[in-house]
């Protein structure tokens, strides 16, 4: 078994030890996460951070996915069947198409904070602040389930805080588990393996 961990960047995976993660398998993440952490992929689809990132140089030294690479950059252009995904399900395809098959998913909240946006880097260049409206999840719910089902032989595990939305449509995914996060920290923290 290969495990990989696919971070989103709500902030349920805010005191998740990301170095750790590194130690117990492969860490693919979304967007702004370049800015703390170098995970072993990183995946962006909106042009104003993808361009951020490919001009800051760390294509050239990272891999990393998008859906228009700049020339030179070394950026990747994400698989065709989920060229359209949003960051978060492009990471988990990813990954599954990178032959893992236990995706531990982080982060990925699908919900407000207090009726508010719920990101990691709110309030940061390409964010909204911490008091805008949530983001519309129902695009991504739809991309996570499709993911499941194209991968039936992947265990996708969401780890799911206090501010991770209980969301039917997942819950109906004979593939995919929910496990509280003190759960998870608790089984990284004690073992080398999951």
């Amino acid at each position: 078994m290969t495990i990989a961990f696919v971070l989103g960047n709500g902030v349920s995976r805010r005191n998740i030890e990301l170095t750790r993660l590194k130690q117990l398998g492969s860490v693919y993440g979304c967007n702004a996460l370049y800015r703390d952490f170098a995970p072993d992929c990183l995946v962006a689809t909106d042009r104003p951070i993808s361009q951020q990132i490919q001009e800051s140089g760390y294509s050239k030294q990272h891999r990393f996915y998008t859906r228009k690479p700049l020339p030179g950059t070394g950026a990747f252009v994400i698989p065709q069947k989920y060229y359209a995904n949003s960051s978060g399900p492009a990471a988990c395809a990813i990954a599954a198409l990178d032959g893992h098959n236990q995706l531990y998913m982080l982060g990925y909240d699908m919900g407000p904070v207090n009726q508010h946006f719920n990101n990691v880097y709110a309030g940061t260049d390409f964010y909204k602040s911490h008091d805008s409206v949530p983001t519309f999840t129902g695009n991504w719910v739809k991309q996570v389930v499709q993911v499941c089902k194209d991968f039936a032989h992947t265990q996708f595990v969401r780890v799911v805080g206090e501010t991770t939305a209980q969301i039917a449509e997942l819950q109906k995914i004979p593939n995919l588990i929910h496990i509280p996060l003190h759960e998870f920290v608790h089984r990284i923290n004690t073992t080398d393996q999951l």
